[in-house]
């Protein structure tokens, strides 16, 4: 892990998010974040970005699907 500016362990994030501690963004919350004060700061900040998407979004591939073909 050496290799990275910002080193957090599954284990550290685990126990900030058990102490109500955690920073926990979204995915569009993220870039505004690290515009303003750059990637590596952004990452220092940060503990969790969420990615979910909204439900109409999850259940669209049954519109698009064309089946399976044998």
């Amino acid at each position: 892990m050496n290799d990275y500016k910002v080193n957090k362990t599954y284990e550290q994030i685990n126990k900030k998010i058990s102490r109500g501690e955690a920073v926990v963004v979204t995915a569009e919350e993220i870039i505004d974040i690290a515009k303003k004060h750059g990637v590596v700061e952004a990452a220092k900040r940060v503990d969790v970005v969420t990615t979910g998407t909204f439900a109409p979004m999850c259940s669209s591939g049954a519109f698009i699907n064309i089946g399976q073909f044998k």
